[in-house]
């Protein structure tokens, strides 16, 4: 009988911790896009459930994450699982939440670890969502088409361009155009 030639041992492939959590935020993003794209083609009260539990879990492993490593910036965990983050929050169910996490975004983009048109979007969500005015006109009333009241709207376009955005004007023809069906 002759002896088995010695195995090989295959190294363990570790995959640094900022990856896993980009893939997850990438995921739970990707997982509500799609419900959310179902609930549109087939409103029904199960698919509105579905979204509804989606977003509740998302929400509450971003508040997870939110706790243990501080807000997921691009410099953490890359560009695009730092926009599902925003995603993610955007849709909690929690302003509190909202609120606290639009503070750390406003931090990290001062200090360069994420882009300014995160904070324009959270910043515009609480605002609207606190009943006061937005201050880049990135919310859009979905009944009227037009943005939610903006502070100081005759300089609007100032701010939407140093934070990286096109002219709110262009903005809203894109979302009546989406919302025609003609894209």
């Amino acid at each position: 009988m002759r002896d088995a030639p010695p195995r090989k041992s295959t190294p363990l492939i570790t995959v640094p911790p900022q990856q896993v959590l980009a893939a997850e935020l990438v995921r739970r993003a990707e997982d509500e896009r799609r419900l959310a794209n179902e609930a549109r083609s087939a409103p029904t009260v199960r698919a509105r459930t579905r979204i509804t539990e989606c977003r509740a879990g998302n929400a509450d492993a971003l508040h997870a994450i939110v706790a243990r490593h501080g807000w997921p910036t691009a410099a953490l965990v890359g560009e695009p699982a730092a926009t599902a983050a925003l995603m993610i929050l955007l849709h909690s169910p929690d302003l509190g939440f909202q609120l606290t996490c639009r503070d750390l975004i406003a931090e990290a983009v001062a200090d360069g670890r994420c882009p300014a048109v995160h904070h324009a979007y959270i910043a515009d969500h609480c605002a609207v969502e606190l009943s006061q005015p937005q201050f880049y006109g990135t919310r859009i009333d979905p009944g009227t088409l037009f943005p939610y009241p903006i502070r100081h709207p005759e300089t609007v376009d100032e701010r939407r361009h140093d934070v990286g955005l096109g002219p709110l004007a262009d903005h809203l023809r894109a979302v009546r155009l989406g919302a025609s069906g003609a894209v």
